[in-house]
């Protein structure tokens, strides 16, 4: 995309502005009511048609100079040429050419009382009287006189309402307006550029060169993507801007191609919810029928709601080296938005109340990057101990003081399943539910229920943030998915997270003091966890190898037959799972048994007809370790000292057993050649979550 740039002397000041719409901006600057003082003192365009790449580099480079208001045409080439030298370097022989058709003319108006003006061409360098008279000349700016403002101030209106905390590239933008102002989709521009000189809406390009920061690398031309933080970009020619190496993430691809001359619109984050009260209102809880641990910890979650900003520590820190740059706190100045919109009634700016350079929402340097006052709180409850009943007096509280809530999750079957229980609670709610391919992707709603992949078209959105399995597969290590979550709560935001396995990291700063957190050591039946027990046999590659399985496997598995089980077998290997239904047929003959994974297309039926009883024993990945419920359950966890096994999803494995109320002590095997760090740190967990709820008299007592 190319857009144009131009530079406005106000007040004795100097800065840089992109602009969609040059029209809008001349009228902006230039146009006053008689009586009044001259807008502006000196405005210069420095081009039309430029890469929109180019013209943030610009901006965000821009520093005012000696004697900058008495430059020339060829001052102000030299100047630009200076700033786009390293923009320049990878197009050595169509960058000065694309750059020469941007900026053909550079044009100056002079304000004063006096009202003269000049203009300049690069090429011609005559000066001529009379305003504007040579730049009129040029269809770019034909029809200022003929713009509509009060239409126009009023889709302006209409425009930030509608990308209120959204970023979104053109091409979403207008799939937006098609939808919610029919209007707009084709004449946004205008409307676009004036809510951008009021402050209420900002530009930024797809892709830009990352915040240079104590901890970055020496390059510092690198590029990172504004909409999902990932530097992993590729070059290619592009027909939009006529580069030939203009660069594309690679990482957020699905969601549209974000470029160097992509155009992200961002709206203006609402206010945030205040909070002005040390205290919650507890008595809420009584509702929704918690056990003691579930309110023991949805207490403590509402006092860190409830608790005004910079009172309770757990601000987010960047992990890793590499990621702090990511996480870094927006600088961004977003002061005068209020008096822009209050004063947003006509399009010419009086004096009184047009932006100062640097005010208002600094367009040149905006970044996406998450603003790291947002304060998190930790909810880490075992499996089965009922999370989602604990979410529901949060969102209550942020709702009913009239905040905006996200309950985000990395999988599209959980929101599939929560968005009923969600509806049945807060049936009064207004709330949309996205996930790929959902019909309501362009709806706004008090309640948003979404798969992580789709915050990345959300920025400084919600009051309140809750990221459910923050250790499940694809969120755990994913920076893409981590930047888009921060990103997308307000300033001054709260944020939870919600998890059986919490990643190491957030352990660690639980355990240090530095994360506010809450513990929910016993399931909702308040029995205690089955621990796991651990079986030495050889690996099932050896067993499929050999062609039968360990007598010692063999006479567990029918215990667990026996006692009316459901039995989960876990191994690490698609490729194994077959193998291992047909040796466990020829000893099993008269059980039910399936093998199942993420490329069986009746994966769904299986589950079905397992929760059924139908099948007894179920071969199957860790597609099935977290968010299955199966009553009357035993699990057994196969070459448990695999790698492809970490802590977290040994612990999620386990949690299989034992949920049901009818059956709170099922069991747990764990079996491998060798007993691993991490079999070792699960059972541990285990335990200490059980020691905790009985020290805290949370199990029920065992009737002999």
């Amino acid at each position: 995309m190319k857009i144009a740039v131009y530079a406005v002397k106000y007040k004795g000041n100097w800065t840089l502005r992109l602009s969609v719409d040059i029209r809008v901006d001349m009228t902006w600057w230039m146009n006053q009511d008689e009586g009044q003082e001259n807008v502006v003192e000196r405005w210069v365009l420095l081009g039309d048609e430029l890469p929109l790449s180019w013209g943030t580099k610009l901006c965000e480079t821009f520093k005012e100079l000696a004697d900058m208001e008495r430059w020339g045409k060829r001052q102000w080439w030299a100047y630009i040429l200076a700033q786009l030298k390293s923009e320049l370097a990878p197009e050595p022989f169509d960058g000065e050419r694309i750059l020469s058709g941007g900026v053909e003319n550079i044009c100056i108006w002079d304000g004063g009382q006096g009202r003269t003006s000049r203009t300049e061409s690069r090429n011609e360098g005559r000066e001529t009287n009379g305003g504007l008279r040579s730049i009129q000349k040029r269809s770019l700016v034909t029809g200022i006189d003929g713009l509509d403002r009060e239409c126009l101030t009023r889709q302006a209106n209409e425009l930030v309402n509608l990308l209120s905390g959204r970023q979104l590239l053109v091409l979403e933008a207008e799939a937006l307006l098609a939808e919610a102002a029919p209007g707009l989709e084709r004449t946004w521009r205008s409307a676009a550029q004036l809510a951008y000189l009021q402050g209420r809406l900002s530009f930024a390009a797809g892709l830009a060169p990352a915040p240079r920061t104590r901890w970055s690398a020496a390059r510092t031309h690198e590029l990172r993507c504004n909409r999902c933080g990932s530097g992993l970009v590729h070059r290619t020619s592009c027909a939009s801007c006529g580069r030939k190496a203009c660069a594309y993430c690679e990482t957020c691809l699905a969601l549209g191609r974000s470029r160097e001359c992509s155009l992200l619109l961002r709206g203006a984050a609402k206010p945030a919810l205040p909070h002005t009260a040390g205290t919650a209102p507890v008595t809420e809880l009584d509702r929704w029928g918690l056990s003691p641990a579930q309110r023991a910890a949805a207490e403590a979650a509402l006092r860190f709601l409830a608790a005004p900003h910079g009172e309770v520590r757990g601000r987010f820190r960047p992990e890793g080296r590499g990621l702090r740059a990511l996480f870094r706190r927006d600088r961004v100045a977003r002061r005068g938005s209020d008096a822009a919109a209050s004063h947003g009634s006509t399009l010419v700016q009086s004096k009184q109340s047009s932006p100062k350079p640097g005010e208002g929402a600094r367009h040149n340097a905006d970044r996406q990057v998450p603003d790291t006052t947002v304060e998190r709180f930790l909810l880490w409850a075992v499996t089965g101990a009922g999370k989602t009943e604990m979410m529901f007096p949060l969102l209550q509280y942020v709702l009913d003081h009239g905040g905006t809530a996200l309950v985000a999750t990395p999988r599209r079957d959980v929101v599939l399943e929560l968005a009923p229980r969600l509806a049945i609670a807060f049936p009064n709610v207004s709330m949309v539910t996205l996930y790929g391919g959902s019909a309501e992707r362009w709806q706004r709603g008090q309640l948003t229920l979404a798969t992580t992949h789709q915050l990345l078209r959300y920025r400084q959105a919600f009051d309140l943030v809750v990221i459910d399995e923050i250790d499940a597969f694809p969120y755990h290590n994913d920076p893409m998915l981590a930047f888009a979550a921060r990103a997308v709560c307000k300033p001054k935001g709260k944020f939870i997270y919600l998890s059986a396995t919490p990643p190491q990291s957030l352990q660690k700063e639980a355990a240090r003091g530095l994360l506010p957190h809450a513990k929910v050591p016993v399931r909702f039946h308040r029995h205690p966890l089955p621990v796991p027990f651990r079986l030495g046999a050889a690996s099932v590659q050896h067993w499929l190898q050999k062609g039968r399985l360990p007598l010692s496997f063999i006479q567990r598995l029918r215990v667990s037959i026996q006692r009316g089980a459901q039995v989960f077998l876990f191994v690490t290997r698609i490729s194994h799972i077959q193998g291992l239904v047909e040796l466990l047929i020829k000893q099993l003959p008269d059980v039910p048994i399936a093998g199942t994974s993420s490329q069986d297309e009746e994966r769904t039926a299986k589950v079905r007809l397992f929760r059924a009883t139908e099948i007894r024993v179920l071969v199957t990945t860790t597609i099935l370790e977290r968010g299955v419920t199966v009553p009357r359950s035993d699990v057994y966890v196969l070459d448990a000292d695999s790698s492809l096994f970490d802590e977290a999803s040994l612990v999620q494995m386990a949690g299989r057993a034992g949920r049901s109320k009818d059956d709170p002590c099922g069991g747990v095997i764990f079996t491998s050649p060798q007993w691993t760090r991490g079999q070792k740190r699960a059972i541990r967990q285990i335990k200490r979550m059980n020691a905790l709820a009985r020290k805290k008299g949370y199990l029920k007592e065992l009737k002999h």
